[in-house]
């Protein structure tokens, strides 16, 4: 197990600093969650916009997956060398900027840098958080992660509601993008005159004194399968209940937040469990769950009640598997922004090709066989999750 150093525990904030910055990461991660999950209903009030088909518009997700898989590969070096903080608010301002123009574009290309630009100052915001917060806690940052990826599920869920309110209200998508974009300034404004936390100076890991690259890959390639699953079906679920017949403009968007809310719930029972359970274990029961769930969903394609039960079922299943694969590593690894940036890096590739597949194969094959898609890799994560298993048990500290 990672342990810090006599050095690093005699320089650890005080409770109440670090209280103040939990409360602004938490903060962040919600600010995270907002930007995220506005994109999804809103796709046909942008492809109007642009004057775009679906499989057209679809490249936005891959534009934003692009930037913030820019963001992961340099990012995290600056967290370990300067100041983590103004890098946050950095992202948090740049995030506002995009959410504000993106409603107002009509050039589809155009929109495709916005997009790009997003991504990157996600991408700052997002390593930076889950890279400090670990710095910030050490060993005891299982539920913190867990509390922080409640979080990102909140406002993923409170996005698509203040999307349809907006639209009932003024009849286009655009002050919800300028209203979410507002609320980047005061979480800004909180973060930056608090002190960064230090990186965390860590022990060897294995009898060797080397990093587990093995380990490394393994989470990796999993945040690529499960953040593109994740991804492909909270930004494709709303354009798939309309194409199938299983629900109106108004219910879609709500199965969107359906979606998102059992994430946020999910997340929310987690922290408790991540205090009790290890993580390879709350990681099991997370994938069983959500394969369970798929396969209602599948099954029950024809009719809107396995949509809407599968749907709930998935994202509180899905709810603590990012955040307890990285308290997992924590447990097993140093983690280092350069480490958090190859995670994301990762988790960035899976967001920008899984929703552009399941894009094409909306125009192609039709509504069905894309969320099959979705399906497969959620299969993928299980099969990667018990090599990682098989790896950890082989490896001199064993499985946490």
């Amino acid at each position: 197990m990672i342990t810090p150093t006599t050095q690093q525990l005699q320089a650890s904030p005080t409770p109440r600093e670090k209280l103040a910055k939990t409360i602004g990461y938490y903060a962040g991660f919600l600010c995270i969650g907002l930007a995220a999950a506005v994109v999804g209903p809103t796709l046909p009030g942008l492809a109007e916009n642009t004057h775009s088909q679906l499989s057209q518009i679809s490249i936005l997700f891959t534009a934003r997956s692009l930037g913030f898989l820019l963001g992961a590969l340099t990012v995290g070096r600056i967290y370990d060398r300067l100041s983590g903080h103004p890098a946050l608010v950095t992202g948090l301002l740049g995030i506002g900027l995009c959410l504000a123009l993106t409603p107002t574009i009509s050039l589809l290309w155009l929109l495709f840098a916005v997009m790009l630009l997003l991504g990157l100052t996600e991408s700052m915001l997002d390593v930076g958080t889950n890279t400090m917060l670990p710095w910030l806690h050490h060993d005891n940052v299982a539920p913190y992660m867990n509390g922080l990826h409640f979080f990102f599920g909140l406002g993923a869920f409170l996005s698509p509601i203040v999307v349809a309110q907006a639209v009932l209200l003024s009849g286009d998508i655009t002050w919800a993008y300028w209203l979410l974009a507002a609320i980047m300034l005061p979480v800004a404004a909180w973060i930056l005159p608090q002190r960064s936390p230090q990186p965390v100076k860590v022990t060897a890991v294995s009898a060797n004194g080397r990093q587990n690259y093995l380990l490394i890959f393994l989470i990796t390639l999993l945040f690529f399968l499960y953040v593109g699953a994740e991804t492909s079906y909270g930004g494709w679920i709303y354009t798939y209940a309309i194409n199938a017949n299983l629900a109106t403009i108004t219910l879609a968007a709500y199965l969107t937040s359906t979606f998102w809310g059992s994430l946020t719930v999910g997340r929310l029972v987690s922290i408790p469990l991540a205090n009790r359970w290890r993580p390879r274990h709350l990681l099991a029961v997370g994938i069983v769950g959500s394969l369970l769930s798929m396969s209602v969903l599948l099954l029950g394609a024809s009719s809107a009640a396995p949509l809407w039960l599968g749907t709930c079922g998935l994202g509180f299943s899905m709810a603590p598997i990012f955040p307890t694969t990285l308290a997992l590593a924590e447990r097993n690894m140093p983690v280092t922004g350069k480490t958090t940036g190859w995670f994301f890096a990762g988790a960035s590739l899976g967001g920008m090709f899984w929703p552009w597949l399941v894009g094409q194969l909306f125009d192609v094959t039709g509504p069905y066989q894309a969320m099959l898609t979705i399906g497969l890799g959620v299969v993928g994560v299980a099969i990667v999750f018990v090599i990682m298993l098989l790896a950890l048990k082989r490896s001199p500290t064993g499985v946490s």
